[in-house]
């Protein structure tokens, strides 16, 4: 059984914010470090996170690390920074406790899930992967939230998800790391192209094909890499899914729509604190999915369109006019 009394998190962000909240009411000493010293200070001294969770007020429990160092004597870590800033940052992580990997995409450089990647920078360190569908605004404000914490280690999973539990918070724990990975990143493009959907008034028929067929995308490349069809239709697979396609706080959803209403990339990006984690996952997905013979036509045309200049219109159609076949291909 690990100890897991003090919980640090690795960020200031909506997300590392809401899991420290979470954490403290979960009866936990928190320890929170961002990379932004004025939202650190914020914290300290206002009990408050202006620029990511305004308006919500910060138990006094929760402390604030001037260094990332500070964190070296926690228990357990919460690794919650945008995913292509997991090497960098892990590599310099405090202690000797579980990492708990809160980031959800492909590192674009070297197509490696974050456990892969934090393996690289951790070597024999037990990590751990939490992922599913929440959105940092409900589940800090106290709505139903039920995520997944997958972990080599049951024990290890099991242990992590009762130091998180509390009130309206519920963590699963499973053993398949590989699944809750893939379904985390995956979906992120599949949400970018459900938005287009939205901002080219596409329907709601339109909306529910593309999630279920982009599912099936989803699955065919876990179950080729090795991962667990339960995982795929589970909280960080299907789950997360439904939520990013039809969540108004998704941001890749939203970069879909600005897309599909015919809003520039750079347009859209211009001056967002916030990252947007499908963009940079679509060719690396692609990556992945070539490397098993997997087609995924879906992402495919996701990612012509963010990085190819592919037209909106040319690609809708060329999707539509696809050869017909049996539904389960």
């Amino acid at each position: 059984m690990i100890t897991t009394a003090h919980i640090g998190v690795v960020g200031g962000g909506a997300w590392g914010t809401a899991l420290a909240c979470l954490a403290r009411r979960a009866g936990r000493r928190v320890t929170l470090w961002s990379r932004d010293p004025a939202i650190s200070n914020a914290i300290a001294n206002e009990r408050a996170n202006p620029v990511y969770l305004p308006g919500i007020a910060l138990d006094a429990g929760i402390a604030a690390a001037m260094s990332l160092e500070d964190l070296g004597a926690c228990d357990a870590l919460l690794l919650v920074c945008p995913a292509q800033a997991v090497r960098e940052v892990g590599r310099h992580l405090p202690g000797r406790g579980p990492v708990v990997i809160c980031a959800k995409g492909i590192e674009a450089s070297s197509g490696l899930l974050m456990p892969e990647v934090l393996e690289q920078v951790q070597p024999g360190r037990s990590l751990a992967l939490l992922s599913g569908p929440s959105f940092a605004e409900e589940a800090v404000r106290g709505l139903p939230t039920a995520i997944s914490i997958a972990t080599f280690d049951p024990n290890v999973g099991r242990d992590l998800a009762a130091s998180l539990a509390a009130g309206m918070f519920r963590p699963y724990w499973t053993h398949d790391v590989l699944g809750v990975a893939l379904g985390g990143a995956v979906k992120n493009v599949l949400a970018i192209a459900a938005g287009i959907v939205e901002g080219r008034g596409l329907g709601h028929n339109a909306t529910a094909a593309l999630i279920t067929r982009g599912f099936a995308e989803m699955a065919r490349l876990g179950q080729a890499m090795g991962a667990e069809l339960e995982t795929m239709t589970g909280l960080s697979g299907l789950g997360d899914l439904v939520l990013t396609c039809h969540g108004p706080l998704s941001r890749n959803r939203s970069l879909g729509a600005a897309l599909g209403n015919g809003m520039t990339l750079a347009r859209f990006m211009k001056g967002r604190r916030q990252v947007v984690e499908g963009e940079a996952t679509a060719p690396a997905v692609l990556a992945r999915a070539a490397r098993h013979g997997i087609e995924m036509p879906i992402c495919t045309a996701v990612d012509a369109i963010l990085h190819k200049g592919a037209d909106l219109e040319a690609t809708i159609r060329g999707l539509l006019a696809r050869p017909l076949r049996r539904e389960s291909d």
